[in-house]
Parts: structure tokens; C-alpha cells; sequence
């Protein structure tokens, strides 16, 4: 990075944040709709870090351990924010407080509860889920669950 930041609570939500209205969904098929989120713009935290040039991800490491990773072409979207309000309250604990990402597009799993640090990356790296079987895209729209199958089942089936 070129300017590698460590935010105090007190910096960082000095920092120009915004109200960001979306839908939530989950692997499992449920929703939230019409969620009010409030925090910094994504695109803010980068204009402040400014990642050094050829970083094309992000990887997000959370207090449980927890960890996902997203293309900073994703994250640099309009509505992804790194968010320490819900519908006009302090975000609580069990649903990521005091400040989780939420990438609207994406898939729950991807919306990383109590972030405590964030790594720009050239490569690549899987998270917790996506290195056991879930989409790393987790593309909401195309309905991308799961990671794609990495064997062949001609292979697995063998004529006698």
C-alpha cells in the first residue's frame, strides 16, 4: 500500500459516510429487503489506503477468524460499504457490530461480520467458505452458490 492506515473507532467513523439502502440475501434462499445501511464507502477506505498498483483484491480478516475475499472491481461499487448502522441503529454484535463490509451483490457469506483488517492483494486468496466449496463469485443474480465441480464424472464412472 501507499499509504498503509490503522483506523482507531474514532477515525474511522470520522471518515465521510453515507446511507446505502439494499436488499440481503443468504446462501441458504432467505432475504432482507430494503435494508438501511450506514458507514464508509469502500471507495473511500482505497482513496485513503491507495493500494499499491497491480493489488486487484481485497482479503478480509474478521475477530472470529473468520476470512473472505472479493476483486476490488467489485468492491469499488457504489453500495458497498463498511457499515456500523442498521436501519438508523449502532450495528449489534450478532449481526457484525460494531462494522461488517456488505456487498449487496454478493452473497451473505461475502459480507464479512467484525472486520479488523483488510490485506490488498495481487492474488488471489480463497476465504474460510469459498475453500470449502462455496462460489467465490457468489453472484446473487446468477444465482452462483457453489464452486463449479473440479473433477469430471466421465472420469468417475468407468464402463465395465
Amino acid at each position: 500500500m501507499e499509504n498503509p492506515v490503522k483506523l482507531r473507532w474514532d477515525d474511522f467513523i470520522a471518515l465521510p459516510a453515507v446511507e446505502s439502502v439494499s436488499d440481503f440475501h443468504c446462501v441458504e434462499g432467505w432475504s432482507v429487503p430494503d435494508c438501511r445501511w450506514y458507514g464508509v464507502k469502500f471507495r473511500t477506505l482505497v482513496e485513503l489506503v491507495r493500494p499499491k498498483e497491480g493489488a486487484r483484491y481485497a482479503f478480509f480478516k474478521c475477530a472470529d477468524g473468520y476470512t473472505t475475499s472479493l476483486p476490488l472491481e467489485d468492491l469499488l461499487k457504489d453500495d458497498v460499504l463498511l457499515a456500523y448502522k442498521l436501519n438508523g441503529e449502532d450495528l449489534p454484535v450478532p449481526l457484525g457490530g460494531p462494522m461488517r463490509l456488505v456487498v449487496p451483490a454478493k452473497y451473505a457469506y461475502k459480507s464479512a461480520l467484525w472486520v479488523v483488517e483488510i490485506v490488498f492483494m495481487r492474488e488471489q486468496k480463497l476465504g474460510y467458505w469459498e475453500s470449502r466449496g462455496y462460489s467465490d463469485t457468489a453472484d446473487v443474480w446468477n444465482n452462483d452458490r457453489y464452486a463449479r465441480p473440479r473433477f469430471s464424472m466421465s472420469r468417475l464412472i468407468q464402463p465395465l
